[in-house]
């Protein structure tokens, strides 16, 4: 290529000048997202209005399970060397599981929510009905963890293409050795987040996902989970823009404490409750999708609390080690502050 010559190096250079770049407004601000992207894409907290969600119904891929492998140890079912696992002795038959997914996504097409269904799932990755974990919606698009189980790895193809189909900016995807899951990362407002550091999540995946949210302003908390949980959403979710339910002995005091610094008010869970109504999905501010099991103590506390409650059978889906709020993620909420 021959070499531009001086004068008109000269008008290049002169009329670039005039065309130089411009961050402002950032990258995620909504009037900028939906010129560009043609959506306002992502979620800056956990409760405002809910209009897309991204899941996928139990399928195919549910044929991998033999019910001739169980653990002795524990009377769950597993296979150490082909690395999946059942984490419940009672395995429902698949037309139960989708049953029970198809009254979630009919309650929430009900609610005016846009279900989003994942395309390309593999033939044996049967977790994938758990699309929290797969993709963590923020300001401006989502983040595509590294799911960290071996049955769990390569969930994220079918979902980043799914996102790329949709338009949906994907502004990271976890790499190196680090490990993370949506399931536990939660929004606290538009500022501050939480994640629950264990067994599925380790520094690197925390410090990615850090560095993401440090660009837009938002701390991220971590708090240390107990023994072997997984994620933070086995015992905590926020129902309105001030108050979070919570299984507190799954919690540390001092995050515990940091809520009510935030002006985070809580309901505490007790032992006449199914534990599994902590992993519920607010569609809108104080207004919660449940799984059947409340407490009166805690029926009573949430009514207190103008929070109102659609309850379904969700137990078969359960069976698989997730709830309602594993079974759903968020792509796009109403902003509340």
């Amino acid at each position: 290529m021959s070499a531009i010559p001086p004068k008109k190096r000269d008008l290049y250079s002169a009329t670039i000048k005039y065309f130089g770049s411009e961050p402002e407004p950032a990258f995620e601000a909504p009037q900028r997202l939906s010129a560009l992207w043609g959506r306002n894409w992502g979620c800056d907290n956990d409760v405002g209005a809910l209009r897309s969600v991204l899941m996928h119904r139990p399928g195919d891929e549910f044929s991998i399970i033999d019910r001739t492998k169980t653990i002795a140890e524990t009377g769950t079912y597993g296979d150490l060397e082909a690395g999946w696992y059942w984490q419940s002795d009672v395995i429902p038959q698949l037309a139960e599981l989708q049953a029970q997914h198809d009254a979630l996504t009919d309650l929430l097409r009900r609610e005016g929510v846009e279900v989003v269904m994942v395309e390309g799932v593999d033939g044996s990755r049967f977790k994938s009905v758990y699309t929290r974990d797969s993709c963590i919606a923020i300001k401006g698009g989502a983040i595509v963890p590294r799911l960290a189980p071996r049955m769990r790895h390569g969930e994220e193809l079918p979902v980043t293409r799914t996102l790329a189909k949709l338009g949906m900016p994907v502004l990271r995807t976890l790499h190196g050795k680090a490990m993370a899951e949506g399931g536990s990362f939660a929004w606290l407002n538009s500022k501050t987040a939480v994640i629950g550091r264990g067994i599925r999540i380790n520094d690197d995946g925390i410090a990615q996902i850090a560095e993401v949210l440090r660009y837009q302003g938002v701390e991220l908390i971590v708090v240390d989970l107990c023994g072997y949980d997984i994620h933070i959403d086995g015992h905590f979710l926020m129902i309105d823009v001030d108050l979070a339910l919570v299984w507190a002995r799954g919690l540390p005091f001092s995050f515990l404490e940091r809520l009510k610094t935030l002006g985070i008010r809580t309901i505490e869970m007790n032992e006449d409750d199914n534990p599994w109504i902590v992993n519920g999905l607010a569609i809108a501010p104080g207004r919660v999708i449940m799984p059947r099991g409340l407490s009166d103590r805690t029926r009573e506390a949430l009514g207190r609390n103008h929070v109102a409650v659609l309850e379904i059978d969700y137990d078969k889906v359960q069976l698989n080690g997730g709830g309602i709020h594993c079974s759903t993620s968020p792509l796009i909420r109403d902003r509340v502050d």
